[in-house]
């Protein structure tokens, strides 16, 4: 149940965040005032897909689960790093530490 819920948060958040590179115009508007090329923009929001995939479909190895959480977890991390150079309100820091946590137990109660 833990996993299931910590996953499925994690993944909304990141269906949701690779929805907005797509969309939203105010976060396409981020990525460039940070000074990232657009083609960053859409190859993050398609690696998000894919880890949402992959951290949810029970088939899939755990070698490619462990690979997914690490290259989820670096986003999260960038993700602060990003919205700090950006100037952004602290509640988005506190938005990425959360759902990097939730990432932490996901992977920590993924039954292996």
């Amino acid at each position: 149940m833990l996993y299931w819920t910590s996953t499925g948060l994690v993944s909304a958040m990141l269906t949701l965040s690779a929805a907005s590179y797509f969309f939203h115009k105010p976060s396409i508007d981020g990525f460039k005032d940070l000074g990232f090329p657009d083609f960053f923009r859409i190859e993050l929001a398609i690696l998000k897909l894919i880890a949402v995939v992959v951290l949810l479909a029970p088939q899939i190895p755990i070698q490619f689960k462990e690979w997914a959480y690490a290259g989820v977890a670096l986003f999260f991390l960038t993700a602060i790093i990003a919205h700090y150079a950006h100037g952004d309100p602290f509640v988005l820091h506190l938005i990425n530490l959360f759902f990097l946590v939730m990432l932490v137990i996901s992977n920590y109660s993924l039954v292996r």
